[in-house]
């Protein structure tokens, strides 16, 4: 462990092979070798006299000179005090983190570390609307126009005519997207893995950080889509080459069986950023090491990526509604013309006003969604690592200095 975002080299996980009993002695053995097994002591209090220790000035035998209990283990008072609070040299304590607890650190990353990290979100999500709006207007092909009372060969080429328009309308802002989302994601995982230390870290060392990291992670996620493409192809092409009823039943079973395979493997995988840039590994490396992370929390990782789109999708909602509401009316002069006129060929002030709830949203959303994967790394490292061990280490916490052996 050392005080840089990348942390130590992965060791092998506590649970793996490990029961953490080694030297612990048991009541069925000897303690020292000189009494016969299943004995402590020759002489045994009498049943129903021995009490749990006393703080000093309560109970039977206390007095001056008594020890007193070391802060941290609980108030004073009969029975034993319960474990010292973890560390919290940052946003999270060092140790397991609950769900709350998941979703406040990547909030109050944001809130403490807004400069940084608006400043990333912000300038990205800006460049990136731009770009898409000036794609929409000038770059991208209008949607093709389907007639509702075609019927036969001529309603399935306007459908073919429509979905080829539309991913022709897709793909690039698509392709920006992902762009924008490697560009915050390096970065912000860097001023999250800082925040966790409690240190602060400017806009120019967290982009020093990420930097050589950023080609590794575009290559990460291509491999990523490549491997979802592949799988939805092999999972629609039975059903695309048969006709008929028989041909939509088989492509409709096939995209469904598709997409819980890409499910999987995106919560299989999704770790594997984090690992890339905190532990400086190379690409397959990284997948293995999130396939290991994840190993027997797959349901807990999927509730948690869950809620986390869910949050976004309100967040989107919240936001994107009225930006919507007040741009169709400001653009087709009035709402009502809008409702009862067919034409979708809005002018600038439609594509400035959603453009502007678009950006307000991907500079919340960007860090916020960041956080959470950088966290849950994090929190599975300690689970199955003891990684907050080094984490106090590095962020000075007192009683931490001795490494780890």
């Amino acid at each position: 462990m050392n005080d840089s975002p990348g942390w130590a080299s992965p060791g092998s996980a506590p649970s793996d092979d490990q029961d953490g009993t080694a030297g612990i002695p048991r009541p069925s053995a000897p303690a020292g070798g000189d009494r016969p097994a299943g004995q402590w002591s020759p002489t045994q209090p009498p049943a129903g006299q021995w009490s749990p220790p006393s703080a000093p000035g309560r109970g039977p035998g206390a007095g001056p000179g008594m020890p007193v209990p070391p802060p941290g283990w609980g108030a004073p008072g009969p029975g034993w005090g319960g474990p010292p609070p973890a560390a919290k040299p940052g946003v999270i304590p060092l140790r397991p983190l609950g769900v709350g607890e998941i979703l406040d650190g990547a909030v109050s990353t944001m809130r403490t570390h807004w400069r940084t990290v608006l400043g990333v979100s912000l300038t990205v999500s800006v460049v990136t609307e731009i770009l898409v709006i000036l794609l929409q207007r000038y770059v991208l092909p209008e949607p093709a126009s389907i007639d509702p009372n075609a019927v036969g060969a001529e309603a399935v080429r306007q459908a073919g005519d429509s979905l080829r328009s539309e991913l022709f309308s897709t793909v690039p802002a698509s392709l920006i997207a992902m762009i924008a989302t490697l560009l915050t994601t390096s970065v912000l995982t860097v001023v999250i893995s800082r925040s966790v230390l409690g240190r602060s870290v400017t806009l120019r060392e967290a982009w020093s950080e990420a930097r050589p990291r950023l080609l590794p992670l575009l290559g990460l996620t291509v491999l990523l889509s490549a491997m979802v493409v592949a799988i939805m192809a092999v999972g629609l092409t039975p059903g695309l080459l048969l006709p008929g009823g028989l041909g939509a039943a088989l492509a409709f079973l096939g995209f469904v069986a598709a997409c819980v395979v890409a499910v999987w493997l995106w919560v299989r995988f999704t770790l594997a950023a984090p690992a890339l840039m905190l532990e400086r590994q190379p690409i397959l490396t990284s997948l293995r090491r999130s396939a290991k992370l994840v190993k027997g929390s797959w349901w807990r990782m999927f509730g948690m990526l869950l809620l986390t789109g869910v949050l976004i999708f309100v967040l989107t909602l919240i936001i994107a509604i009225p930006f919507g509401i007040i741009a169709v009316t400001v653009d087709s002069n009035g709402l009502s013309e809008f409702l009862n006129s067919d034409s979708t060929d809005f002018g600038w002030p439609f594509l400035i006003i959603t453009g502007i709830g678009e950006v307000i949203v991907s500079t919340l959303a960007y860090p916020f969604t960041a956080g959470v994967m950088a966290l849950l790394y994090v929190d599975q490292r300690i689970r199955r690592e003891a990684l907050d061990l080094d984490l106090a280490r590095a962020a000075g916490v007192p009683g931490y200095d001795t490494p780890r052996s």
